[in-house]
């Protein structure tokens, strides 16, 4: 038998201890064993770490990232966000490039996003980095510039009923959004603008910002629409008051506002233009 023995501890405080125990015997030293320490570090599995763990991009299998979907199963695989997600690349430090494109999408609308012009109004709006938000906008404009040359692809616009369907994205935004479609003399969409975000009141919405797009797109009309996300259907006294200066400025202008439409997730209501 061993005639002595001793411990000797190897390691940091921070990392797992390792203690070796030794035995003299006939004046030699032998390692008997090694026994582990390991200090606890609230490990995920532990349930009394409440932190709700977020998915990313890298706890997809490698076929279900957007890239490689793309790759295997072509681009009509993929969902708007995924494709958005593709476009974006990568995310940033506090946000995943999955979970960017899904807040961005559920913020600003499907529609509304492609649909923005000014990269740094949609930095701003949306908390995104200046280089990703001029992404969204190329993107979108390569869009509209295909979309220009297809008559067939044309949406035109004839009652409030029109617009509620053309506008399906804004059913379900958690925020108030104010939305244009310009139209030429047959009613066509030509564009189709942003115009703001938040609650929409007398001091935010301006004519000017109405009615420029209309003027760079020579529109001859207007439609407005904009949502409400508690799900009340019937114009607010802000809105009528909203509606008819704008109305009045379309007069001076020569550009008729032929509707303003509120849309709820179940349904529609029209402040009918009063001339």
């Amino acid at each position: 038998m061993p005639s002595a023995f001793f411990a000797q501890s190897r390691g940091r405080e921070k990392t797992p201890s390792v203690k070796v125990i030794y035995a003299f015997n006939s004046g030699a030293i032998i390692p008997l064993m090694q026994t582990y320490a390991i200090k606890s570090n609230a490990l995920f599995l532990d349930r009394s770490w409440n932190r709700e763990y977020i998915l990313t991009i890298h706890d997809l299998p490698t076929e279900e990232k957007p890239r490689e979907k793309l790759m295997s199963q072509g681009p009509e695989a993929l969902s708007i966000r995924e494709l958005l997600a593709v476009v974006l690349t990568v995310g940033t430090a506090k946000e995943d490039v999955l979970e960017m494109s899904n807040r961005i999408i559920r913020e600003y609308g499907e529609r509304s996003t492609l649909s923005e012009k000014n990269a740094e109004k949609l930095s701003k709006e949306l908390d995104i980095p200046i280089v990703k938000a001029c992404q969204i906008v190329a993107c979108g404009e390569l869009g509209r510039r295909f979309y220009d040359k297809s008559l067939s692809g044309t949406v035109t616009i004839r009652n409030a009923k029109d617009a509620y369907e053309y506008l399906q994205d804004m059913r379900t935004l958690s925020k108030e959004h104010m939305r244009g479609l310009y139209l030429n003399s047959h009613n066509r969409v030509i564009r189709d603008e942003v115009i703001s975000i938040g609650t929409i009141n007398s001091n935010i919405i301006h004519p000017r910002e109405v009615f420029h797009p209309a003027i760079e797109s020579n529109a001859a009309a207007v439609v407005l629409a904009h949502n409400h996300p508690s799900g009340e259907t019937g114009p607010s006294n802000e809105d009528i008051e909203i509606t008819n200066q704008l109305v009045e400025a379309g007069k001076i202008l020569g550009i008729s506002l032929l509707d303003h439409v509120i849309i709820t997730k179940d349904g529609f209501a029209s402040i009918n233009a009063n001339y």
